[in-house]
């Protein structure tokens, strides 16, 4: 049996990524953890989000995963190169802002991009605007509120409309034509980004480079013929409010396994927010 590859993130939006690296490899068996106990990742500090990442990258190597994907952009930008040096027989795959795609695409040198104060605070993004963005004038915003609505499963409600309108219509104002999502939960309100912006503007999902990258370092790996493959999902949060969200996010139905933290360790049982 394969080794499954295992996926993480504060709360549901790695999903996204999930999606996107089944749609190529359907075969792959995977385990996904949401953190949400602590979720969002994004408004804490680069050292909590560190110390979580480490934790649930110990239960995901523990339950005999090759290869670990921090389908967060707050844990890639705090945590990536930690994980790196303190695990360095696993390979691991981690989320980038799009904003290189972004500044190549744009016709009017504006671009919006859309992330969490992790993320912007990170020494990756600051490296990826400093390579690919020069001549291109980025707009900012962090969305406050948005990944707890995502969370809830509000994909379409008036509060999240409100959140992103707040956040677009400068943008739209400046002259964007790209919009960067730099946060996994965002692909969910795609439709609802595009009916605001309107179809002049592109909206750039980083999931499915993600989904290709994991594809390049399986090698060829996977079985293509196993109907079933194991997928396995745990949370450190409410598992039955997470299992009422895959039908939606995901559109399938499956169990979620019971996390909790003691400590910044991370276990199966019962739930212990700290």
């Amino acid at each position: 049996m394969m080794q499954p590859v295992g996926i993480f993130d504060s709360g549901v939006g790695g999903l996204s990524v999930l999606r996107a690296i089944r749609q190529i490899l359907p075969s792959l068996p995977v385990i996904y953890v949401a953190d949400q106990a602590h979720v969002p990742y994004g408004p804490r500090s680069l050292e909590e989000v560190r110390a979580f990442s480490e934790g649930v990258t110990r239960f995901l190597l523990s339950q005999n995963c090759q290869m670990v994907v921090v389908a967060c952009n707050a844990a890639s930008a705090a945590a990536l190169t930690h994980l790196r040096r303190r695990f360095p027989q696993t390979p691991f795959v981690g989320m980038e802002p799009a904003v290189k795609p972004a500044a190549e695409q744009t016709l009017s040198g504006q671009v919006g991009v859309l992330a969490t104060p992790a993320t912007f605070q990170g020494a990756l993004y600051a490296s990826v605007v400093e390579r690919f963005a020069r001549g291109v004038v980025l707009y900012q915003d962090t969305c406050p509120g948005l990944v707890g609505q995502i969370e809830q499963g509000a994909l379409d409600a008036p509060e999240t409309r409100a959140i992103l309108e707040k956040a677009l219509q400068p943008m739209l104002i400046g002259g964007i034509d790209v919009v960067v999502l730099g946060c996994t939960h965002y692909p969910f309100v795609i439709p609802l980004i595009q009916q605001i912006c309107g179809p002049q503007v592109r909206v750039i999902d980083p999931a499915p480079a993600v989904a290709r990258q994991v594809q390049r370092l399986l090698n060829g790996a996977v079985r293509q013929d196993d109907p079933s493959p194991q997928l396995r999902f745990y949370t450190s949060g409410a598992p039955e409010k997470m299992a009422a969200l895959l039908p939606n996010l995901l559109g399938e139905t499956h169990p979620v396994g019971q996390l909790h933290w003691d400590g910044l360790t991370l276990s199966e049982g019962d739930t212990k927010h700290s």
